[in-house]
């Protein structure tokens, strides 16, 4: 996977770090030292020169384990454009051993990637927190350092692989664009190559040379191992000095890239003309390293210039209605960077106009000086990110990679800190410094008697740098919760307000004192919102535009005071609102939400906006072959209701004409008419927080908020459907998607349902399933192969869904290998082996959900709609722990027809037979 950097540092790194204070370790294994620790995160060495970081956090019964190498497709030479990307596809492969990388990721249950960038790779797995799966991961860590098979047999299946990938990204005209922009912006420096590199070199590269990489950069000396999240230190750094240790030092010398871009003398330009429809721009000029003093006033101005809704370029281009779409950022690496800027339009729109607007708005920046009040706001927004991410172990092991590549680690919290101090005088300084036209490459060139050029300063010695640095305090501990359904039950506490509205708490200690709460409101039936799918959707959308007390600005101004994230939203039949806080806000976050929910201003000025942002989504869709399938199929597998029912699927034609004929008066006698809570809504909370102090403050803000329409399910029963076999035609995408689907008829409740569950989860589930293994692992078709099964409660109307991307060339072959592994399963049916790798995968994954306050919040909610606990999902994880290989295979034979099962290719398959 590639680790595409498309937004500000600060925001790339999931706005996220959690801390603890770590115990101090008396005594260490021999060979290690301690180097420094920072705000609850410790370093170590080893003797080899493996550098380890340790972050413990008690509070979640998970743990991950992330492997940096610091080595990405800066290093890579010409004949080598994606050599990095491609190395990191075949550690998933096979260890000279003979562990099955892949295999035993899935049967442990791990949430697991790897992933590229310029400056580094990484590969990392979460797991449930035990002895068992931390020495488990560490030493396939340890194997894959030095020990993968790195050969030709499995090179030929795996490149097929990346090389869809790479067909996948150029699908993406925006992407495109990005890579051509950056290519034109940097005439010596690899990052002006895409990580993913050029198909000709992902398709010739010689396995010598691969191995040879490999070899190169794997190595102790050049890696850094970090374990995050519930685990005994002293117990891990044995572990670790136990199967690392034994790697040698490499004796050779690795060498520092040197290659220095020369300071850009002069606008340049690039155009890329294909099919689409809706034009963009990209504005890029040269930025310093991510670790230059000027990296932190840059990603102020950033925020400043993109956020909505008052954001320079949005109150330019957006508001003005000249785009859709426009942000700006800067790009932080172990080298200068750049800083990028984007506009998006809808086809009608001016590009004319929107790019003279988007060059002024930006290289004006030093002659129009930011005021206080927007720099105070961008910095207040970075960092209730920055705060709200310091609350999650797992994110902190993978975040540490990026920093890491920029120099060091520590970088993380050295930038949070630089924000801080950031003035308005910094952030126009920078303006001045780097938003220069002769620094900028755009869309043509301009000949200047005169030039201006930036000379970008050089990366800084990070050493000394951080020599004296400590950081900041700890965040506070939570407590460790058992996310076992008996567990949470045991401290859920439920009741309902005066409207109806079911309400269900969990207050438990989190890092941090975070809280998750998620509400939805539920209205209206079949007949009376006929016809107003449209309208529903645009009063949704218009909820957070306003109230009658705040403007967009006020509303997101609170939000950050709070320290919340707020999303607050509807559709046609239901309303709903989430936020993750901590204690100390939560209260002032729920009135908010309330505030949005029950006195919204629906400012006629934003419609348009958002009408037009829409339109373009829409519009988008038109040339894209996934799109294009899932709606094809979706419209077969619907049913013949009439245009307006809400069991209708609109074709984009449709859903354009409809959104066109709304106006601002019918989306305020819609919210009249409809929104409102009643005994069909439902609240959840999980986290921090006193139950006493909110069960009375929820009866105050929403026992009285009923709904004068009534809320009825609307039914989509079981129906037989006729299979589809149909071909569509995207011309220019090299890139082909095949969907498959069929009904079948099932509840939650059907006494087949724990083994469709599990039989879903072995046919294309995790990335030991069967449909995976044959045409990604085995045949190499396939970048993506998956199947999805969807069962409802309140009718039988089930489906199963499945779903794969390839070359257009290769769809033939795809779609015959999903087939065959169909018919296969259904003769032949479930091993004993798979079933039990796969009930230990299942369980493991539904354990870590429950350990994530937002997922649980969600989780605790749907239970609540129909009068269920989690004694439900007790009962269904044993009934799928006690299942048999053949009551699993006999379910699957009940519930799959391969002659029902409809088909959907979408690609350029014209252009696949011209070549031929």
């Amino acid at each position: 996977m590639l680790k595409m950097r498309l937004n500000r540092r600060i925001v790339l790194l999931p706005a996220a770090i959690a801390l603890c204070a770590g115990v101090a370790l008396t005594q260490l294994p021999q060979g290690i030292q301690k180097v420094t620790s920072v705000e609850g995160i410790t370093e170590y060495a080893l003797p080899n020169g493996l550098h380890v970081l340790l972050f413990p956090d008690d509070s979640k019964p998970k743990v991950t384990v992330n492997m940096t190498y610091l080595v990405g497709s800066r290093f890579e030479g010409n004949g080598e454009t994606g050599m990095a990307h491609l190395l990191e596809h075949m550690l998933f492969k096979k260890t000279k051993d003979g562990r099955d990388v892949k295999k035993e990721l899935s049967d442990h249950g791990a949430d697991f990637n790897g992933t590229t960038s310029y400056d580094r790779t990484n590969y990392f797995e979460t797991v449930a927190a035990s002895d068992e799966n931390l020495k488990w991961a560490l030493s396939l860590e340890a194997d894959r350092m030095t020990g993968m098979r790195i050969e030709k047999e499995l090179l030929d299946t795996e490149m097929t692989v990346v090389r869809n990938e790479f067909e996948m990204g150029e699908n993406d005209p925006s992407r495109v664009l990005e890579q051509r922009v950056l290519a034109e912006a940097y005439s010596f420096h690899s990052y002006g190559r895409p990580t993913i590199g050029s198909r000709s070199d992902i398709e010739h590269v010689p396995i010598e040379k691969l191995a040879a990489f490999y070899h190169k950069y794997y190595q102790p000396d050049n890696a850094i191992l970090t374990v995050a999240g519930k685990f005994d230190e002293a117990k891990t750094l044995a572990w670790i000095a136990q199967m690392f240790e034994p790697l040698p030092r490499p004796k050779r010398v690795l060498e520092k890239t040197y290659t220095e871009e020369p300071t850009q003398d002069g606008e340049r330009s690039v155009t890329l003309r294909r099919v689409g429809e809706n034009p963009e721009i990209l504005a890029c000029y040269h930025g310093p390293a991510g670790a230059h003093p000027d990296s932190a006033a840059l990603d102020v101005l950033g925020e400043m210039m993109s956020s909505a809704p008052s954001g320079r370029l949005y109150k330019a281009l957006i508001e003005s209605k000249k785009a859709v779409g426009a942000a700006m950022g800067f790009e932080s690496m172990h080298d200068p960077g750049y800083i990028i800027a984007e506009v998006r339009l809808k086809g009608d729109q001016n590009v004319d106009e929107a790019r003279d607007i988007l060059l002024k708005t930006i290289e004006n920046v030093a002659a129009q000086p930011p005021t206080a009040e927007e720099v105070e706001r961008a910095k207040a927004r970075i960092l209730k990110e920055i705060e709200l991410g310091l609350t999650d172990s797992e994110s902190v092991g993978l975040t540490l990679s990026e920093a890491a590549a920029d120099g060091d680690w520590r970088l993380l919290f050295l930038d949070r800190d630089e924000v801080k101090k950031v003035t308005p005088a910094d952030v126009q300084r920078v303006a001045a410094t780097y938003l220069k036209s002769s620094n900028r490459t755009l869309g043509e060139f301009i000949p200047t008697k005169n030039p201006d050029r930036t000379h970008i300063p050089p990366t800084p010695d990070v050493t000394a740098l951080l020599k004296n640095y400590k950081g900041g305090p700890a965040v506070s501990q939570g407590e460790a919760f058992d996310p076992s359904p008996a567990n949470i039950e045991k401290r859920v506490q439920r009741f309902q307000l005066s409207d109806g509205t079911k309400v269900v708490l969990l207050p438990k200690k989190t890092r941090g004192g975070t809280v998750v709460a998620q509400m939805i409101f539920r209205f209206g039936d079949e007949k009376t919102l006929f016809g107003k799918q449209a309208v529903g959707q645009l009063t949704g959308a218009m909820l957070m535009r306003g109230t009658t007390q705040k403007t967009r600005q006020q509303i997101q101004d609170e939000t950050d005071k709070l320290k919340a994230q707020l999303r607050v939203s509807g559709g046609v039949n239901s309303a709903s609102a989430g936020m993750e806080t901590t204690d100390a806000n939560l209260a002032g976050a729920l009135r908010l939400a309330a505030e949005i929910l029950q006195h919204p201003s629906f400012p006629a000025s934003d419609l348009e906006q958002i009408r037009q942002q829409r339109i373009a989504g829409i519009e988008s869709g038109k040339t894209e072959p996934q799109s294009l399938a899932m709606l094809e199929l979706s419209r077969h597998l619907a049913g013949n209701y009439p245009r307006g029912d809400l069991r209708y699927v609109s074709t984009p034609d449709e859903q354009i004409e409809d959104l066109k004929k709304v106006t601002i008066a019918d989306i305020r006698q819609f919210y009249q008419q409809f929104y409102g809570g009643s005994k069909d809504s439902e609240i959840a909370i999980s986290g921090q927080f006193d139950a006493a102090q909110i069960k009375p403050l929820l009866e105050e803000l929403f026992g009285k908020w009923k709904s004068p329409a009534p809320y009825a399910y609307v039914a989509s029963p079981y129906r037989k459907v006729a299979p589809l076999d149909r071909n569509i035609e995207t011309p220019d995408k090299k890139n082909a998607v095949l969907v498959a689907g069929e009904l079948t008829q099932m509840t939650d409740r059907d006494p087949d349902y724990p083994a469709m569950i599990l039989a879903d989860y072995m046919l294309g589930g995790p990335s030991s399933s069967r449909l995976f293994t044959r045409i990604r692992e085995k045949e190499g078709l396939s970048y993506e192969v998956q199947t999805a099964l969807e069962v409802p409660t309140e009718d039988d109307g089930a489906e199963l869904l499945g779903m794969a991307i390839a070359n257009p060339q290769n769809e033939p072959k795809a779609e015959a290998s999903f087939k065959d592994v169909l018919a296969e399963t259904l003769k032949n049916g479930f091993t004993a082996e798979e079933v039990a790798a796969a009930k230990k995968a299942w369980l493991e994954e539904r354990q870590v959900g429950r350990s994530q306050d937002g997922a649980l919040a969600g989780l605790l909610m749907s239970r609540e709609r129909y009068g269920r606990t989690l004694e439900w999902d007790a009962a269904l994880e044993a009934k799928v722990a006690a299942l048999t290989p053949q009551q699993i295979s006999d379910a699957f034979r009940r519930h799959v027809d391969p002659a029902a099962m409809s088909y959907v290719k979408a690609g350029d398959f014209a252009q696949t037979t011209a070549q031929k």
